[in-house]
């Protein structure tokens, strides 16, 4: 009996034993896969946290690319208006965004200036190439090829200057400026240093010498408009936040087709007849005033933005191009100070009614800045660009191209 007794009791604490024991294994056994699990969640995050990289980075890629169909096509085509002047505007439109882009991402590689990813560091470069472009505008058909190369040097570290004090405040200066889309530091700025530039860069003799067109160019012309009317919401839209680019697209679209209606009703309105040159043009106008609060305006607010725009730009190109081009003594080629500059600044002013909470004096010190830097910067610019002499025959391709009659 007693055996027995001890050999239950043995027993018993042997099960005793195994029961803590298996409770220990299930404790470890349930941490084990705790642990597992937080490890399972983490990388399921990490990876779509780097999915979600990926796709922005996939998306910005495509806008970069619609942004370069812009600058060769859009721009290209849209300055081949003047008759014997194609094949230098899309030459000089080729070198231009060649020069810039590369000399623009190398001084963005200096340590002062803000860290980016490398397709959004190349997104402001292109930027970059449209404000140049639109500078080169102004004073089109009126250098040699290879000046328009000078030009894009020379303009390159000004424009990174305004960026760096206007943009990103680099100096605490200016303070936080609401220009997402660059109607002020893209499209004001290249249009005032172009038309400063174009005080060095014009002649009597060119005040005398039409700028002629036809059929065939202006058709093309039209042709550019239209690629930079499609592919303008891109441009807008590249750096905004994810959630912000359907708001933005569809603004940047409302205020082109304000800007396009509008300047169909002005140009008929004011020339009795509706000119070629107001569509290819001003009907951009939108785009270029928008671009201030593209991510901000309501709906409602962009289509009155690009209206105004258009008109205003529609006024400019019928009215006061002629009576602004002898008051300076200058010849704006493709009428940059009437679709980019001063659409350019009403869009940046406009931010100060629509962007709630802007702080208005930096708004106004940024403009103010621009401006001054832009008329400054041109005036040096042109001056230096003219040492290099001037062709023999302005807007023709003969004196610089084969097979040219």
């Amino acid at each position: 009996m007693c055996n027995l007794n001890t050999l239950l009791s043995s027993q018993t604490k042997q099960i005793v034993n195994l029961m803590r024991h298996k409770g220990i294994l299930s404790k470890f056994i349930f941490v084990t896969l705790f642990f597992i699990g937080c490890s399972v969640q983490l990388l399921a995050q990490s990876n779509e946290s780097g999915q979600i990289s990926s796709i922005l980075q996939v998306q910005q890629y495509d806008r970069a690319i619609h942004i370069m169909a812009m600058l060769l096509i859009g721009f290209g085509f849209l300055m081949v208006f003047v008759k014997k002047y194609g094949r230098s505007a899309l030459t000089a439109t080729f070198l231009l965004v060649s020069i810039l882009l590369p000399v623009y991402l190398s001084i963005k590689t200096l340590g002062i200036f803000e860290s980016r990813g490398e397709i959004e560091q190349f997104i402001l470069a292109e930027f970059g190439a449209a404000s140049l472009l639109i500078a080169a505008g102004a004073i089109l058909g009126r250098i040699k090829i290879f000046q328009y190369i000078i030009l894009g040097l020379l303009f390159i570290p000004f424009y990174i200057l305004n960026e760096l004090i206007v943009v990103e405040d680099y100096f605490h200066v200016i303070g936080k400026v609401a220009d997402t889309g660059g109607s002020i530091v893209i499209h004001a700025f290249g249009a005032l240093f172009g038309i400063a530039a174009a005080v060095s860069l014009t002649t009597k003799k060119d005040m005398e010498t039409p700028i002629q067109s036809d059929a065939t160019t202006d058709k093309y012309s039209i042709l550019g408009s239209m690629v930079l009317w499609i592919f303008w919401p891109s441009f807008c839209s590249a750096l905004v936040p994810v959630e912000a680019i359907p708001h933005t697209v569809v603004n940047v679209f409302l205020a082109l087709c304000g800007s396009t209606l509008a300047t169909y009703i002005a140009s008929v309105a004011i020339r009795g007849k509706v000119s070629i040159a107001d569509i290819a043009n001003a009907a951009l106008a939108g785009g270029v005033a928008i671009g201030a609060t593209c991510d901000f305006a309501t709906h409602g607010q962009a289509m009155i933005i690009g209206a105004i725009a258009g008109t205003i730009s529609t006024i400019g190109f019928a009215k006061l191009q002629d009576k602004q081009q002898k008051f300076h003594q200058i010849i704006d080629t493709c009428g940059v100070s009437n679709l980019h500059g001063i659409p350019g600044i009403f869009g940046g002013l406009a931010a100060i009614v629509v962007v709630e909470g802007l702080d208005i004096s930096a708004q106004l010190k940024g403009i103010a800045f621009t401006v001054a830097l832009a008329v400054v910067a041109g005036l040096f610019t042109g001056k230096v660009v003219s040492l290099f002499g001037r062709p023999k025959e302005i807007y023709n391709d003969f004196a610089e191209f084969q097979d040219v009659e």
